[in-house]
């Protein structure tokens, strides 16, 4: 049996940087020490993009499905026939158009088991919208495709974790979905990630609070003592250790994010600028709390870079490398977990 994991990458919108950070990724051949990478594209816009980059020592090997995939190849999988008219930097119907099909095809895969992990380059929330994919994102529509009730956008890097809230809605809209029940089932989903995707026995998470100065005891609003301090404190009752709220802007000033595993941020803005901030370009985005593994870069489609060999590929191969690291620890918890005297040797190796 190859215990080589699989990963899949879809390409994002083809007029973006999607397929640059991916060739570019994938152009060091250490990768494939690691595991076996899986494009789902087709090989005209990847040459089309590849001497657009002007990049002449690489190549995709092409096959029809996974179990086809060479060990020491690039792998690609062609998931349409028709020629593409790629318009570098524009928004486009069809770099939606393409954008879904390979995600889809890199979905059908993932759920049958035939590919281990899946990292998805940028795509472009507004063009990409159809009648199978009516989602404000990545994160919302592999949730739904994997029928989990809930999941976590989970921002990760060495010298930060955020996760959030409230993801991908309007800044009107995030006080009503701020709930108690709301915050409690984000922290379990990170608190069980933070373990067993991580391997962090015992995690440490902050809370931040939703208003100025986390309300400055009910002086600029009175969600902290209604609902996030109520759910904090049920979530310390469940076994989960968790402090806050804390003030975003002095959290993160006072580096007291550094005492911390993760940080449980109450919007998307709220969490993403300060860990944008600090990570750079090493930041990977991690849906936790799925059955799957899926990771992405933490950019977007960088359409005013896209065809002038810009973009840099760092958060990418951090994504590609993430998602290797998660699917070896959950393989290594399940064997732990079917073996108990594995966990019992490695203990008596400790001592």
């Amino acid at each position: 049996m190859n215990d080589k994991i699989k990963v899949g990458i879809s390409i994002g919108d083809v007029n973006g940087i999607g397929l640059e950070v991916v060739i570019k990724t994938l152009m060091d051949s250490r990768i494939l020490d690691y595991c076996t990478p899986i494009v789902y594209g087709h090989t005209k816009v990847a040459s089309f993009h590849r001497k657009t980059l002007a990049i002449n020592d690489f190549s995709f090997n092409v096959i029809s499905t996974p179990s086809q995939a060479h060990e020491k190849r690039p792998n690609m999988i062609n998931c349409w026939e028709e020629d593409v008219k790629i318009e570098l930097g524009q928004i486009t119907e069809t770099g939606g158009k393409y954008a879904f099909l390979s995600l889809e095809r890199a979905m059908e895969d993932l759920l049958a088991g035939n590919i281990d992990a899946l990292v998805t380059a940028p795509i472009n929330k507004h063009n990409i919208q159809n009648e199978d994919f009516q989602f404000a994102g990545h994160t919302e529509y592999i949730q739904a495709k994997t029928s989990s009730p809930d999941s976590l956008m989970f921002l990760v890097s060495d010298e930060l974790r955020v996760g959030v809230v409230t993801g991908h809605i309007p800044v009107s809209e995030v006080p009503q979905k701020v709930t108690v029940e709301k915050i409690l089932s984000k922290l379990s989903l990170m608190n069980q990630s933070l373990k067993k995707d991580f391997w962090i026995q015992k995690p440490k998470i902050a809370v931040l609070g939703l208003n100025p100065h986390a309300g400055d005891n009910g002086l600029i609003g009175n969600e902290e003592i209604e609902t996030i301090i109520p759910a904090i404190e049920q979530a310390n009752n469940q076994g989960i250790f968790t402090f806050g709220p804390y003030s975003s802007d002095g959290f993160f000033a006072n580096n007291t994010y550094l005492q911390f595993d993760a940080v449980l941020a109450m919007y998307h803005d709220q969490g993403l600028i300060p860990f944008k901030q600090i990570s750079f370009h090493n930041g990977v985005n991690f849906t936790a709390g799925l059955p799957v593994v899926r990771t992405s870069p933490d950019h977007g489609t960088g359409y005013d870079i896209a065809g002038k060999n810009l973009a840099s590929e760092q958060s990418f191969r951090e994504a590609l490398f993430a998602a290797v690291n998660i699917v070896e620890r959950r393989r290594e918890s399940a064997e732990l977990t079917a073996n108990p005297l594995k966990i019992s040797r490695l203990s008596k190796d400790r001592d």
